[in-house]
Order: structure tokens, then sequence, then C-alpha cells
């Protein structure tokens, strides 16, 4: 997989999930947290867990309306007319996503902790969660 920076938009899975939230709608984000809590899945694997991190990444860039860090025009256009009425239900899931996706049954902890970038991705995690409330 290619990555190009700590931020869950910012690799090849999560450019590719922005795609599908411009063409799904918030029905993207719903399965992506979905996935990564699921109790029947014993380890999240990293392409589940950057779909998870991209999907909060772009909740709440839509619930606070600040666009500036999303490079994708379609999306950006996606998030700005989002109804944050329909996606604040979300943020419970998304912050249980996050929890998965930086616990112990998660390959990204794994696949950052040895690298020089290990602090700021997990500092990037940290503050979309703070994002989140």
């Amino acid at each position: 997989m290619n990555v190009w920076g700590v931020g869950g938009l910012e690799n090849e899975v999560g450019a590719a999930f922005a795609e599908e939230v411009v063409q799904d709608g918030a029905f993207a984000l719903v399965e992506a947290f979905e996935v990564a809590v699921d109790p029947d899945t014993d380890f999240l694997a990293a392409e589940e867990g950057h779909r998870a991190l991209a999907a909060a990444e772009i909740l709440a860039a839509a619930l606070s309306g600040e666009t500036a860090g999303l490079t994708d025009a379609g999306l950006r256009a996606w998030v700005q007319g989002a109804d944050r009425a329909t996606l604040e239900p979300l943020v419970s899931q998304a912050r249980e996503a996050l929890e998965r996706t930086l616990g112990p049954d998660s390959e990204l902890p794994e696949l950052w902790e040895d690298g020089e970038d290990a602090e700021r991705w997990r500092g990037y995690v940290q503050s979309v969660r703070a994002q989140l409330g």
C-alpha cells in the first residue's frame, strides 16, 4: 500500500474510500464504522482500519464544516453539502471505531509503531478523536 502521510486520507485506501463517500454518501461512513466495530471480527486488518480513520476524518470535517484539509474536490463538495443532522448520530460509532483502530486487536498500530512517524500518526488519530468530541 502506498502511504504519503499520517492522515486518514493520505494513503491509497483512504483516497479510494473518499471516492466511495462521494458516490455513496453517509452510507459509506456507516459501513466503515460498522466493519471496524464488528464484534465478530477478532482482528482489524490495516485496510479496514484505514477506512475507519478516513471515515472519522470525513465525519469530523462534515460536522465542523472545515474542509481545508480535504484535497479531493469531490469529497470537499460532498462534505460542504452534507446534512449535519443526519451525520451527528454517527459520532459515537466513529469514536468506537477509532478506539478499535488504536487497540491491541488492530493491525495499524503495529504497522506504525516502529516507523519514524509513529508519534505523528497517533497524534493525528487523537486529533480526529478530539474533533469528534
